[in-house]
C-alpha cells in the first residue's frame, strides 16, 4: 500500500509548522552540555556524573523511542502525532524551566525527550511524500537545514546564555517557540499522509528494542567517564548487546516488524546507511575533541569555544540547501567523494594541531570540516531512501535516526576513552624524563598540556582512519533511478511481495 495520499503540490504550510517544531527539538538536543557546571552550582549538585544526566538521559530516552517511530508514523495521521509529540515537548519544556530543583529538571528533560524524539522522522516522512524523488535532493536539503544546524548552534548559544544570564533562559527561549508551533500544528496542519489504522504494535519487540538501544547507549555514554572496566557499564553493554541481537532475530521473522530491518536488502540504502554511521562517528568525534582541546590545551573560555564552532555550524546551514540542488543534478557519488576529501584533510590539520595554534586557524580547519561534512549526510541519506518503495519510508527513516544516536554515543566514548589513555601514557613518559629537583607546578602544568595535546593529536589520526573508510565507500555509491517507469515498478513489486500476507 502507498503510504502518501496524493497532492498536486507539496504543503508548504505544513511543512513550515513541522520544521519551527522539528528546529526547537534538535536545538535543544545540545543545548544544555555548556551550561551543565552552572546548573550544578545553581542545584548544589556535587557530583558531576549526577548533572551528566540531564544530557545522557535526554539521549537514553530519544534512543530507545525513535525505532519505536516508524510504527507511530504508520498507524497515527501525522496531525495527531505531531500535535500529541509537541504537547509532550511543550510541557516538558515548562517543567524544566520552573524546576525547584534537580529531580524536577531531569523530568522535564525526559518528557522533552519523548516529545522530541518523533520529530525528525515524521518530518522526514512527510518531506519523502511531499515531493517527488527526482526533487527528493533540494527537499532534503532544507530539512538538513534544521537537522544539522539546530544541534550545532547549541553550544554557541548555551556558552553566549551561561556567560552573560541564567541557565533557566535556555528553556524558556525555548517555550513561547513550542507552544507557536503546537497552536499552528492545532490550527493549520493537515494530514499529508495515509494511515493504516490496522497496524499493530509488539510489545516484546517494544521492550527489547528499549534494553538492546538503551543498554548500548547508555553503556558507550557512561564508559568514557567511569572506564571500561566499570561494572555497570560492562553488564549495560552486554544485556543490550544480548537483547539488541534476539530484537533483530525477532524482526527478521516478523510479518509486522516494529523496526523492518528487510530494508537493509536494497543495496544502495545499505550502503548509505553504513556509510552515514561511519560518517556520524567521524562528525561526532570532532565536537567532541575540537572543545577539548581548545579549553583545555589552549585555555580558551567555553563561550570563545563556542563561537568558534559557530562559523562551522553556519557553513554547514548554508550548504545544506545547496548541496540538496546539486543532488539532484549531479547525484551523491561525487558530491560523497569530495565532502569526504576535504573532510579527510582538514581531520588531518586538526591532528596537527600545537599548543600555540592561531585562534583563526583553529576556526579556518574546523570550518573546512563542517563545509566537507556537509556534502556527505543528506545525499548519501536521500539515495539510499529513494531506493526504497513508500511503504518502508517510515522504517528506513526510523534506521537512519536510530544508527546515528547509537554510533555516535559509540563513536564518542572510543575516541574519548582513547584520548585519555594516550594522555596518562604520554604523561608518564615526559614526567619520567623530568628532574625530580626541577620540578614545579609551572612544569606540572606544561606537562599535562602536552599530553592531552598528544590524546587528541592521536585520537584525530583515528578519526581520519574511520574518515578514509567511509570515503573508500563512497566510491561505490550508484545513483539511485527516480524515473516514473522505475519507481512504479519498485511499487508494484513491493505490492505483490505484500499480497500474500495480506489475505
Amino acid at each position: 500500500m502507498d503510504s502518501a495520499i496524493q497532492q498536486k503540490k507539496p504543503p508548504y504550510l505544513m511543512l513550515a509548522i513541522l520544521f519551527v517544531g522539528a528546529f526547537v527539538s534538535f536545538l535543544n538536543n545540545s543545548l544544555l552540555n555548556v551550561a551543565l557546571p552552572s546548573i550544578m552550582v545553581d542545584l548544589k549538585i556535587k557530583d558531576y556524573s549526577t548533572v551528566q544526566w540531564l544530557a545522557t538521559g535526554y539521549m537514553l530516552v530519544s534512543g530507545v523511542l525513535i525505532p519505536a517511530s516508524a510504527y507511530l508514523i504508520t498507524r497515527f495521521s501525522n496531525r495527531s502525532l505531531f500535535i500529541t509529540a509537541m504537547t509532550i515537548f511543550t510541557l516538558g519544556t515548562a517543567t524544566a524551566a520552573f524546576a525547584p530543583n534537580f529531580g524536577v529538571l531531569l523530568t522535564g528533560r525526559m518528557i522533552q525527550a519523548a516529545g522530541s524524539s518523533v520529530m525528525g522522522p515524521l518530518l522526514m516522512n512527510i518531506m519523502l511524500v511531499s515531493f517527488p524523488r527526482e526533487k527528493r535532493g533540494t527537499a532534503m536539503g532544507v530539512f538538513g537545514l534544521v537537522m544539522i544546524t539546530a544541534p550545532a548552534i547549541g553550544p554557541t548559544l548555551s556558552g553566549y546564555i551561561v556567560e552573560y544570564y541564567d541557565w533557566r533562559l535556555l528553556f524558556e527561549m525555548i517555550l513561547p517557540l513550542a507552544v507557536i508551533s503546537l497552536v499552528l500544528g492545532i490550527w493549520k496542519s493537515k494530514n499529508v499522509m495515509a494511515q493504516n489504522k490496522n497496524a499493530t504494535i509488539d510489545y516484546l519487540s517494544v521492550i527489547l528494542s528499549c534494553i538492546g538501544f538503551g543498554g548500548l547507549l547508555y553503556g558507550f555514554s557512561s564508559a568514557s567517564s567511569d572506564g571500561w572496566t566499570d561494572k555497570i557499564v560492562l553488564i549495560t553493554l552486554i544485556v543490550g548487546a544480548i537483547a539488541l541481537v534476539a530484537f533483530i532475530v525477532r524482526q527478521l521473522k516478523m510479518k509486522e516488524p516494529l523496526l523492518d530491518l528487510r530494508v537493509y536488502k536494497y543495496p544502495m540504502f545499505a550502503l548509505a546507511s553504513i556509510i552515514a554511521i561511519v560518517n556520524a562517528v567521524a562528525m561526532f568525534s570532532g565536537m567532541i575533541l575540537t572543545p577539548a582541546y581548545v579549553q583545555s590545551v589552549r585555555g580558551i573560555s567555553p563561550l570563545h569555544s563556542g563561537l568558534m564552532m559557530l562559523p562551522g555550524a553556519i557553513i554547514m546551514g548554508i550548504m545544506s540547501p545547496i548541496t540538496g540542488k546539486l543532488f539532484d543534478k549531479f547525484g551523491p557519488r561525487m558530491l560523497a567523494v569530495v565532502g569526504l576529501l576535504v573532510t579527510a584533510v582538514s581531520t588531518f590539520m586538526l591532528a596537527h594541531l600545537q599548543v600555540d595554534s592561531s585562534y583563526t586557524y583553529i576556526i579556518l580547519v574546523y570550518t573546512l570540516r563542517m563545509f566537507g561534512m556537509s556534502m556527505v549526510m543528506m545525499p548519501i541519506m536521500t539515495n539510499g531512501l529513494n531506493q526504497l518503495p513508500n511503504r518502508l519510508n517510515p522504517h528506513g527513516t526510523a534506521i537512519n535516526n536510530t544508527a546515528q544516536q547509537v554510533s555516535g554515543s559509540i563513536g564518542t566514548a572510543v575516541l574519548v576513552t582513547i584520548m585519555n589513555s594516550v594522555t596518562k601514557s604520554k604523561a608518564e613518559d615526559l614526567l619520567a624524563a623530568v628532574d625530580p629537583a626541577t620540578f614545579t607546578k609551572a612544569t606540572q602544568a606544561l606537562l599535562t598540556q602536552k599530553a592531552l595535546l598528544a590524546g587528541i593529536q592521536y585520537s584525530f589520526y583515528v578519526a581520519l582512519g574511520i574518515n578514509i573508510v567511509a570515503l573508500i565507500l563512497a566510491l561505490f555509491v550508484k545513483r539511485v533511478d527516480v524515473s516514473k517507469e522505475a519507481v512504479n515498478k519498485l511499487n508494484q513489486q513491493e505490492n505483490t511481495k505484500m499480497k500474500p500476507e495480506t489475505i
